[in-house]
């Protein structure tokens, strides 16, 4: 489980003008209809080609849990695509990203400043690059920790440094120990 990922895609799947389909069937008619074909979707679900069918036909209704999550996962990944590509392109362009953390965050500052670290509970707007780079690393296939370095530098400049107005000689926020993270767009 990706915490700052999974952030990510919970506040694109926001901007959702429609529900995705909730039903087993549903879900499994909508895949079959992507990936044109009930083979593809079996290989993917890890799944016979047959049990796919008796999906598609409400044959079977309930799937394991296991199966039911990857299914719901999958059919999310996919829907409202051009919804979805809206949503992230405003975000970078001109709304910006708002990150609502309780986290443990300190810095690496000149001797004298306090610079301890504590749990900080923060909801602070930040600015489209940011939201930008996010997405962006994102979509490389970024890893967690590139992610967090990437929000890190972003309330360091957004929220100690207040964009360039205090704190000018801070080196490095650190950025731990999550206990909540969510994103808005």
């Amino acid at each position: 489980m990706s915490l700052f990922g999974d952030g990510l895609e919970a506040a694109v799947q926001k901007a959702f003008t429609r529900p995705a389909p909730k039903s087993a069937g549903a879900q499994m008619r909508y895949l079959v209809k992507q990936l044109k074909g009930t083979k593809a979707v079996a290989q993917m679900l890890r799944i016979s080609q047959r049990t796919v069918e008796r999906y598609v036909k409400d044959q079977i209704k309930k799937p394991r849990p296991d199966l039911a999550a990857r299914l719901e996962r999958e059919v999310k990944k996919r829907w409202q695509p051009q919804i979805r590509a809206r949503a992230r392109q405003k975000a970078a362009t001109t709304g910006g990203i708002v990150i609502d953390t309780r986290a443990r965050m300190g810095y690496t500052a000149p001797i004298g400043s306090t610079d301890q670290d504590r749990i900080r509970h923060l909801t602070v707007a930040l600015p489209p690059q940011y939201a930008a780079r996010l997405f962006d690393a994102q979509e490389a296939g970024a890893s967690d920790a590139q992610l967090q370095q990437i929000a890190a530098e972003a309330l360091k400049e957004v929220y100690f440094q207040d964009g360039g107005r205090r704190a000018g000689s801070l080196e490095e926020v650190r950025f731990t120990d999550i206990e909540h993270l969510e994103f808005e767009l």
